[in-house]
């Protein structure tokens, strides 16, 4: 057993990656609006380390709009082969430019040529205008790199807290709560 969570989030996260069929870095981003009015959907997890975990979108959604009228998040991780949960609550922060741009260079070229095309969030007609759009962005940038659109970038969840839920016979579960204390972490077992 570690006290340390990013160590344990290491481990478990190795193992979902080794288990998962599909997406183990896939989670849930629960944000909410200015009145409180929540609102949750999947994104992938891009990194993570101390100082939080890193994902990327369309800065001119409707989750980077909640992220900016209320820079609260919560994450959960599913893991269900696994019989595991991990919880992450608290602050969110922009990532940095320098560290944007060094993730959208390492998504394939259709993944950046999507994220020019597309107005996330916002209502189409018809599938064939994203396809339309996603065509005129391929014509744009033929021949050279595509650029990081300037509306495109990462957060950073910021842990205040972080849970370690394991499944076990008779729902009798097994949950480990690490709350940030300054520099360091209490530990408390929590119970069904």
């Amino acid at each position: 057993m570690t006290d340390d969570p990013f160590a344990l989030f290491d481990g478990w996260f190795a193992e979902a990656k080794a288990s998962e069929p599909n997406d183990p870095n896939a989670m849930a981003l629960a944000t909410a609006d200015s009145r409180g009015r929540p609102s949750v959907r999947m994104v992938l997890l891009k990194g993570y380390g101390p100082q939080g975990f890193v994902f990327y979108t369309n800065r001119e959604g409707r989750k980077a709009g909640e992220l900016a009228t209320n820079p609260e998040a919560a994450l959960l991780f599913h893991w269900k082969s696994l019989r595991r949960q991990v919880r992450i609550e608290g602050p969110v922060e922009i990532v940095s430019d320098a560290e944007s741009d060094a993730y959208f260079a390492s998504r394939s070229r259709d993944s950046q040529l999507g994220a020019w095309a597309s107005d996330q969030s916002r209502p189409l007609d018809a599938r064939e205008t994203f396809a339309a759009r996603f065509e005129a962005m391929k014509a744009r940038f033929e021949g050279g790199d595509v650029p990081r659109p300037p509306f495109w970038g990462g957060y950073r969840v910021i842990p205040r807290q972080i849970e370690f839920w394991q499944d076990r016979a008779h729902r009798l579960h097994e949950r480990r709560l690490f709350t940030r204390s300054g520099d360091g972490w209490n530990e408390g077992l929590l119970y069904p």
